[in-house]
């Protein structure tokens, strides 16, 4: 499971995160840091949910979660950008690792749909 590409894609999505949202503005840091954060770290854990559940509904409704926290997260991190908290690089590397993230998931999820 450690070594699945989707579980090693969304480890490198938020070990790139934490470091950059911590050097946000400090008035920017403890709302739009903190969500971003809580975002990556809780698509990580729906995730692991769904990798560890019991049965394929447990697993599809863990997918479905980890969706709607991939799409929270691709949010915040345009509006941090918008805000210019994130230059137009960083933005650019952000948004290729939540896209792979997010065609991965679509992988299980349709694998899991057959």
């Amino acid at each position: 499971m450690a070594e699945s590409p989707i579980f090693v894609k969304t480890y490198d999505l938020v070990q790139w995160l934490v470091p950059r949202t911590l050097k946000f503005p400090r008035e920017h840091r403890f709302l739009l840091a903190t969500r971003i954060q809580t975002r990556a770290f809780e698509l990580q854990r729906a995730l692991l949910f769904a990798a560890k559940s019991a049965s394929a509904s447990e697993t599809a409704q863990a997918l479905r979660r980890a969706d709607v926290e991939l799409a929270e997260l691709r949010l915040n991190l345009r509006l941090a950008s918008d805000l210019r908290l994130l230059d137009p690089r960083g933005y650019a590397h952000v948004a290729r690792l939540t896209d792979e993230v997010g065609k991965l998931l679509g992988g299980w999820q349709r694998t899991l749909a057959h």
